[in-house]
């Protein structure tokens, strides 16, 4: 798909003129479809398919063992397959999602027992694969890295003079899902309109995305191409923007919009396990939106992040 660039970090870290170019191509990239593929992350591969091994681990026990760890949308733990349905959030009614998650967050804990509840509860790991928590807390420290690092390129793309998410991101929200996309062997066949994942946006900052490469894998929907499959590049993440970053820009970057396709009938078996994270900002960060030339729009209201978010992750619980 063409208009998804291809960047790379450690050419933003030379700093310099090579800084400059990067923030370009980030800036002209986000406009186009908010989608980015990343090079130069400095997150080591091996460990992403450690963590994979180890899901697949879990994703392979019975349902009644699993079933001790299920949560509902928005929990930390097994999400069952059914939970969620993601095109909800565009006021589209499909049937639910073909995909089973585990699903983890910050456990940076406020001291308000309402507010710790919502968005940092404790995360829960299974003890039928132990790797689990150390791989996968090695990896989630990798990803804040990667997105603090990704936020502060943003605002140097948008020409600011300081990194406003240094204050907004200090102590922040984010969701890490292990998506695990089973074969029809094990899901049944797809219904009319269902999909691994429906069309959607995501709700917070930045998502970052280690997937495998797939027939029915991720599409990503560009209002001059329509829906197309999402380039693939082995040594590169996929970044996109979402909700939250875009009202941010002033609308200026778009909010990535995708999907994952169904098992395809002449690949019924393919199995997939999709690592992602979603980064958002303080609970309680207000954000204001930036108002031209940066800005596309004048005059958008404060929001709340926490507040933001949350009505869209209720959106999408089915049920």
């Amino acid at each position: 798909m063409g208009a998804i660039a291809t960047v790379d970090l450690s050419r933003w870290h030379e700093g310099g003129p090579a800084a400059d170019e990067v923030a370009a191509e980030i800036d002209a990239g986000l406009q186009r479809v908010g989608f980015i593929l990343v090079r130069g992350h400095g997150v080591d591969p091996s460990l992403a398919q450690a963590v994979r091994v180890a899901a697949r681990k879990f994703f392979c026990l019975a349902d009644d063992v699993k079933s001790a760890y299920s949560v509902p949308v928005g929990g930390r733990g097994w999400l069952r397959p059914g939970a969620e349905a993601n095109a909800y959030v565009e006021g589209t009614e499909t049937p639910p999602d073909l995909k089973e998650s585990f699903s983890l967050g910050p456990e940076t804990a406020t001291g308000n027992a309402d507010v710790d509840r919502v968005w940092f509860a404790p995360n829960v790991w299974p003890s039928e694969v132990p790797s689990l928590q150390a791989l996968v807390t090695e990896y989630a420290e990798q990803m804040r890295r990667l997105a603090d690092d990704l936020l502060a390129l943003f605002a140097h793309a948008l020409g600011l003079s300081t990194n406003p998410f240094e204050t907004m991101a200090s102590r922040p929200t984010w969701t890490m899902n292990i998506n695990h996309y089973p074969p029809v062997s094990v899901i049944g066949e797809p219904e009319p309109g269902q999909f691994r994942i429906g069309p959607h946006t995501d709700f917070g900052t930045v998502t970052i995305l280690d997937r495998e490469p797939g027939i029915a894998g991720l599409q990503v929907y560009s209002p001059s191409s329509g829906w197309q499959d999402a380039p693939y590049d082995p040594e590169a993440l996929t970044v996109n923007v979402g909700d939250l970053l875009e009202y941010w820009s002033g609308r200026r970057w778009t909010s990535g919009r995708h999907r994952v396709l169904p098992p395809q009938p002449h690949a019924p078996e393919e199995d997939l396990v999709s690592l992602i994270y979603f980064y958002e900002a303080n609970h309680d960060a207000v954000v204001t939106p930036l108002e031209p030339p940066i800005g596309k729009l004048r005059g958008l209201p404060p929001v709340t992040s926490s507040e933001f978010i949350k009505c869209r992750i209720d959106a999408i619980r089915v049920g």
